[in-house]
């Protein structure tokens, strides 16, 4: 009888991690039929509900040491529907039908980027930094998307006043995902340690801040996120580019050298 108990107990802690996964892509697919429905900022609303659904099965996998290659496959396929089916399609409805072949290219490109994205992380993550993303995050890229439809819509304005901006927003997202700029993952945060007082606080600053006007900030957040990441290139880039020119450069010393030796090798004897 224990050994039953036991056998049952490790399927019901296996199945947890993977409730989460079902439900995000359950959310997935409700933005999609909403999107179906010109119910645009409930769908919205319904890609960031998976992207936190999504977060959390991967934490509740690493906090009860449930990780599965079953779990790793069902999540990425969970999130092709959630973060790359779904974004393409909203968008595509909210915004792009009416613009010829630009709006489903726009979108075409933005759901391979994700298939491709979730494809070149599976098959590296035993190779790349843990500390950080080989290209936008398919959430991330998703919440830009998403945050974009749920701003607007709120203000009260139709996809088509902006139809050309969230068509060049989606191809942005799409490559960004599929690009070699690095993002920060958050992975070398240990939740199991203690942390300074000031990060509590600061995770209360800012659940009060997105509390105060959840669409305008949460798309401001992953705007700068997505944003981030082109900034530090550029900067590694002219570092690197500064660093090589100073070792190309002659050192000054060796310079004066040869100088003096050669005014004593034309010097009368």
């Amino acid at each position: 009888m224990p050994l039953i108990s036991n056998e049952k107990r490790r399927r019901g802690i296996y199945i947890l991690p993977n409730l989460f996964t079902t439900a995000a892509l359950f959310a997935g697919f409700y933005a999609i039929v909403q999107a179906m429905n010109q119910r645009f900022e409930v769908a919205a609303v319904a890609i960031f509900v998976a992207m936190v659904l999504d977060g959390l099965d991967g934490r509740v996998a690493r906090l009860t040491r449930t990780q599965s290659a079953f779990g790793a496959e069902y999540d990425s396929l969970s999130d092709m529907v959630s973060f790359g089916a779904a974004p393409a399609l909203v968008v595509y409805e909210w915004a792009l039908k009416d613009t010829g072949k630009f709006g489903w290219i726009a979108a075409f490109i933005y759901c391979a980027g994700a298939a491709l994205r979730l494809a070149r992380f599976n098959t590296n993550i035993d190779v790349i930094d843990k500390r950080f993303f080989q290209g936008l995050p398919s959430p991330a890229a998703a919440a830009l998307v998403a945050g974009l439809v749920w701003v607007v819509t709120d203000l009260g304005l139709a996809g088509q006043d902006v139809r050309w901006l969230a068509g060049m927003l989606t191809i942005f997202a799409g490559v960004s995902m599929v690009s070699n700029v690095l993002f920060w993952s958050g992975k070398d945060i240990n939740l199991r340690k203690s942390v300074p007082f000031i990060v509590v606080i600061a995770l209360v600053m800012g659940f009060a801040l997105v509390s105060s006007y959840p669409p305008g900030v949460l798309f401001a957040l992953f705007l700068v996120y997505a944003g981030s990441g082109y900034v530090v290139y550029v900067m590694r880039w002219m570092k690197t580019r500064h660093a090589n020119a100073s070792a190309a450069a002659p050192a000054p010393q060796a310079a004066g050298k040869g100088e003096d030796e050669d005014e004593a090798d034309h010097a009368p004897k």
